[in-house]
């Protein structure tokens, strides 16, 4: 039985980590923590968690829990995964991994010097859809890359109090939606690209509100990543295109793919449109923790990875003018 602990009171948590466990027998949520116990007893109440804490050094001081899933704000990532790590814990720690590349090594030396894992919580990788680009890629059929465009756009209005809208907490489209297309085209061309330029728009704040970055990889692959948070109401695009010398592939709705989504494959000027069956992301994403913490195997979000895509993160507000 894997005994999950959570470190934040997050909105996130019921869909990431406790509605899945709970549709598990080999899997149980024992524990909460918050900085204010009012809000930790509250949220173990609403979803049946035995205990809860109000400091998160108790929790990682309870002896009945294995994992340690770090929902708490980017700004903290860096602080609490180590102090779990260091207090014999595994660590699911939500995306973005940390607030730049020197957190992320800061924390990968932990995961080693512990022998404990830290797993980033890119769900999406871990569904069906991620094995199935990885195939039409291998296969040859799209011809040599020459392009490839990932963005991550949605309705979020500037809100002061927002976390995902401070910049001192990790707030940012480039931090909280940006991050996932970068990581699909490292992915998908199983290279580490450099940035090339970049532009951002910001709140008044100082956080980004909309981010473009020229991408290009060894290959000579170029990669166009745009994410947004926008004012207009009901939009949501998470979508990845590929262009090769001998087709051209579009993906729609990379993030959440079990809600509908779409590969167009373009071959001699014939459209061939699919999907890939599977469960909700989040589901795949426990199943393939459980599996790699009893195999060992090491999973396609943690150690190198993590550090990888924080290198990009950092070097596209660079690029920009921003410093964080």
């Amino acid at each position: 039985m894997l005994r999950i602990g959570i470190l934040g009171a997050a909105g996130i948590a019921p869909t990431a980590v406790i509605r899945p466990a709970a549709r598990r027998t080999d899997v149980e949520v024992v524990a909460v923590a918050s900085r204010r116990t009012e809000s930790a007893r509250q949220f173990a109440e609403r979803h049946r968690i035995d205990r809860f804490y109000g400091d998160y050094s108790e929790l990682l001081a309870d002896t009945g829990v294995d994992l340690v899933y770090n929902a708490l704000p980017p700004s903290e990532h860096a602080k609490w995964s180590i102090a779990a790590l260091e207090a014999g814990k595994h660590v699911l720690c939500e995306k973005p991994f940390a607030m730049n590349a020197n957190e992320a090594a800061q924390m990968l030396e932990a995961a080693q010097s512990t022998g404990n894992r830290l797993i980033e919580a890119f769900h999406d990788r871990y569904h069906p859809l991620s094995a199935e680009l990885d195939a039409i890629k291998a296969s040859g059929v799209l011809g040599e890359i020459k392009t490839l465009r990932g963005d991550f756009s949605t309705s979020n209005p500037f809100d002061p109090t927002s976390l995902r809208h401070d910049p001192r907490l990790g707030g940012g489209s480039l931090m909280d939606l940006g991050c996932y297309p970068i990581h699909w085209v490292r992915a998908f061309m199983d290279e580490e690209p450099t940035v090339v330029r970049a532009t951002a728009t910001l709140n008044p704040l100082g956080a980004d509100l909309s981010v473009t970055a020229n991408l290009q990889f060894p290959s000579g692959t170029q990669a166009l990543i745009t994410s947004a948070m926008l004012e207009q109401p009901q939009h949501l695009n998470s979508s990845l295109e590929v262009t090769g010398t001998e087709g051209k592939l579009v993906v729609n709705n990379m993030v959440f793919p079990s809600r509908g989504h779409s590969i167009t494959q373009t071959n001699n000027g014939l459209d061939r449109s699919w999907t890939v069956r599977g469960l909700e992301t989040y589901d795949h994403q426990l199943e393939a923790i459980i599996h790699a913490l009893q195999s060992g195997h090491e999973l396609p979000t943690e150690g190198r990875d993590s550090l990888a895509n924080m290198k990009i993160i950092d070097g596209i507000y660079a690029a920009a003018g921003l410093s964080r």
